[in-house]
């Protein structure tokens, strides 16, 4: 192997409605995940600048997902660890655990996948039209789990100018139902949610409001720090807490949509949550294991 080689790592870009993924290999070593990260994922001179890319993809990514694959169980595993734009993992990310079941599937045909995050193992099942299933565990609005320092949950209770609903959905989020989620200036409203003192870990804010089909969806996230064009625990986090609302009927399957496309969300009393939507694959390239070092 030359040195050239020793120095660059193999990845693959995936996406799940625009919310993107760089994925590489737990296998591989990489000297510093969080400088990787925060330097590939840029979304100026991150991964993508060195291949000649279609203009519909994206340069830079909303996070790395590092895989290991263990294809001697029945179905197969992978270990999923996520570190976002900032260098932070989080603990689960709906559309990344459904990239990462779709790579899982990729290298072992299987159609079903267990994936491990820090949330917990979440079975995955991926369809012949190229859309992935994920389950997402079962929404929490206990202080205790999402966490809150509030005392009691927090359920449409006014914060920082917004009625607010708690929910983790293996992340803490902060739902806000209005009338028109294009009206939101989010990047402004977004950092004082997502570092309002009721959240001692921070929390991803996301806004909805009713379209003809279900919901639309705009997503503040932490650890990206900025709007994302996708957020699969978001849109679980909607359902949720408009179910716990009483905006939705028990056991409606819904349709939520943010900017990137169309997510099918099921919040059902007595199984876990489970989210639906399409993956793609956008590329694939080499880049530097020590971003900080010179090739």
């Amino acid at each position: 192997m030359s040195l050239h080689a020793d120095r660059t790592v193999s990845y693959e870009k995936y996406h799940g409605t625009s919310n993107d993924f760089i994925i590489i290999d737990a296998d591989e070593f990489i000297p510093n995940r969080y400088s990787f990260a925060t330097t590939y994922c840029d979304r100026t001179d991150g991964a993508g600048t060195d291949l000649d890319i279609d203009e519909d993809d994206h340069v830079g990514a909303d996070g790395v997902l590092f895989l290991a694959l263990e294809e001697k169980y029945s179905p197969p595993r992978v270990i999923m660890t996520l570190v976002q734009p900032d260098g932070s993992t989080a603990a689960m990310c709906g559309n990344g655990a459904r990239c990462a079941a779709a790579w899982a599937a990729e290298q072992t045909g299987a159609s079903e996948v267990m994936v491990d995050t820090q949330a917990g193992t979440r079975h995955a099942t991926v369809h012949d039209d190229g859309s992935v299933t994920i389950e997402m565990g079962v929404p929490a609005f206990d202080p205790r789990d999402v966490p809150l320092t509030h005392d009691g949950p927090l359920i449409e209770e006014e914060l920082e100018g917004f009625s607010v609903t708690a929910v983790n959905t293996g992340v803490p989020h902060a739902v806000i139902f209005v009338d028109d989620v294009d009206d939101v200036d989010l990047e402004t409203v977004g950092p004082t949610l997502r570092y309002a003192d009721v959240f001692p870990e921070g929390a991803n804010v996301t806004f909805a409001s009713p379209s003809e089909n279900g919901f639309d969806q705009r997503t503040y996230e932490r650890g990206v720090e900025g709007e994302t064009q996708s957020c699969g625990t978001g849109a679980v986090a909607v359902v949720a807490a408009a179910k716990r609302l009483g905006r939705l009927d028990d056991g409606e399957s819904v349709t939520v949509s943010p900017p990137g496309g169309d997510l099918e969300i099921s919040v059902p009393d007595d199984a876990p949550a489970t989210l639906r939507g399409p993956v793609a694959h956008e590329f694939a390239g080499e880049l530097g294991r020590d971003p900080s070092s010179e090739l």
